[in-house]
């Protein structure tokens, strides 16, 4: 089987553009907004950065407990090696909303499906924040994960609105917000917990929830399934989601592309808390969630990434964001004896992961235009597993050996994706040097 690697084809570069123009892909029934006609172009300009935004803070909420691992176990009496569960119960929430609720994205009103997946985050938000015990706070925190995949939406509903030459930079500025989110969710959660404690954090988010919700709920027009998509049951969707991925190879690299970066990334912020809250340096929680800022590079990497990918520069951003993935783990290696160390890792490990995921999804989604929800929340299946995987990881890890078995797991998982990677550009290169195909080409 031909493994799609090339830069005209995408299973190791490409351009979403080139791959699959949503002219081809989009029924001529589609709405207008799904075709993104002339008329619609300067929907993006002005909703797409609402859109990071919102999407932006729905998934900051599943990493606010990472700098506050710590704190949170000593209150739910939780032991180190139990700390991962906190961000891997979230994690799982997050991957059964991705098969459940993603999907939904291709069947129902994209602005009644976004404002109330916010509406109900809001509540689990508030169901967090007032959490009893251990009990109540997992659930509730698997509720978070669960509708936090809004995001998801959100990134298919700018790519659908945006015309096809301008498809990558949407994706980029959508992710982008997405990656602002996720790092500020460190720093504010740590500064919210010193001020006012942990539970402080939840409650703020709740109400931030809700004020985005009723602002999308004005300005989002309503995006309708196409009208094949429009007859098909909830049920043949989801399996649907499944069906895409067995019958593309692309869309199975690219997922487990995501497995493997994601599980680094996690093991580097589910388990950095413990060695930083200890000796010999003891910081804050205001002061390990800063450690979040060092990694602003990732919010430019997304933007970048998204012009390389618009460009035909797919196969060189994914290769050199893997091989940057891979050296971070050198300065983090050294947290111990230097912060100056991790930031600058930090700053490497959070370019790279960015630059690809942004690849990843500008690709993925031109495999189908018209199934994008479904194609992003499968894709994102793959990036919940590897930060659930992280997470437990990092704390079985540390409490075995410490932190330098932290940095040899994500380390082993950085050089697994450079690997696979090269193995299957490998691999296409030969077919195409024999002339053999597999009729996978996206369509």
């Amino acid at each position: 089987m031909a493994i799609e690697c090339s830069d005209a084809v995408g299973g190791c570069g490409g351009t979403g553009d080139r791959e699959a123009p949503a002219s081809a892909s989009v029924p001529a029934s589609a709405p207008r907004s799904e075709a993104a006609p002339a008329s619609a172009a300067s929907r993006p300009a002005r909703l797409v950065p609402l859109l990071a935004l919102a999407s932006g803070s729905s998934v900051a909420t599943v990493y606010f407990a990472q700098p506050l691992l710590v704190t949170l176990g000593e209150r739910f009496a939780l032991g180190p090696g139990l700390l991962g569960a906190i961000v891997a119960v979230t994690q799982l929430g997050y991957a059964a909303g991705l098969l459940m609720l993603v999907p939904l994205g291709d069947l129902l009103d994209r602005r009644r499906l976004v404002t109330g997946q916010l509406g109900l985050l809001a509540l689990a938000l508030l169901a967090a924040g007032l959490a009893p015990g251990a009990v109540a706070l997992f659930g509730a925190l698997a509720a978070t994960g669960l509708l936090a995949v809004v995001a998801q939406t959100m990134v298919a509903a700018a790519a659908a609105l945006s015309p096809p030459a301008r498809r990558g930079r949407a994706v980029g500025m959508v992710t982008g917000g997405i990656v602002t989110g996720i790092l500020l969710a460190r720093a504010a959660a740590g500064v919210l917990a010193d001020l006012a404690g942990w539970r402080a954090v939840y409650l703020a988010a709740a109400g931030v929830t809700a004020v985005l919700a009723l602002l999308l709920r004005r300005l989002l027009p309503p995006g309708a399934p196409s009208a094949g998509v429009r007859e098909t049951s909830y049920g043949r969707l989801v399996v649907s989601t499944v069906t895409l991925f067995a019958r593309h190879p692309q869309l199975r690299i690219r997922g487990a592309l995501a497995l493997l970066v994601f599980a680094a990334f996690s093991t580097l912020w589910s388990g950095v808390a413990q060695p930083l809250s200890g000796p010999p340096w003891s910081l804050s929680h205001t002061a390990i969630g800063a450690f979040g800022i060092a990694g602003a590079a990732g919010a430019v990497a997304a933007g970048v990434a998204g012009r390389w990918n618009d460009r035909g520069l797919a196969r060189r951003t994914t290769g050199v964001g893997l091989a940057l993935l891979a050296l971070s783990w050198l300065p983090i290696a050294l947290t111990r004896q230097s912060l100056w160390a991790l930031a600058i890792g930090a700053v490497l490990l959070d370019f790279a992961v960015q630059a690809v995921h942004v690849t990843n999804q500008t690709l993925v989604h031109a495999v189908r235009p018209d199934a994008g929800s479904r194609i992003i929340g499968g894709y994102m299946v793959f990036y919940s597993a590897g930060s659930g995987l992280g997470a437990l990881g990092s704390s079985l890890a540390y409490a075995s050996a410490g932190w330098p078995a932290v940095t040899a797991l994500g380390a082993s998982f950085s050089l697994a994706a450079l690997l696979l990677w090269a193995t299957a550009c490998r691999t296409e290169a030969a077919v195409v040097a024999s002339g053999e195909t597999d009729g996978n080409s996206p369509s």
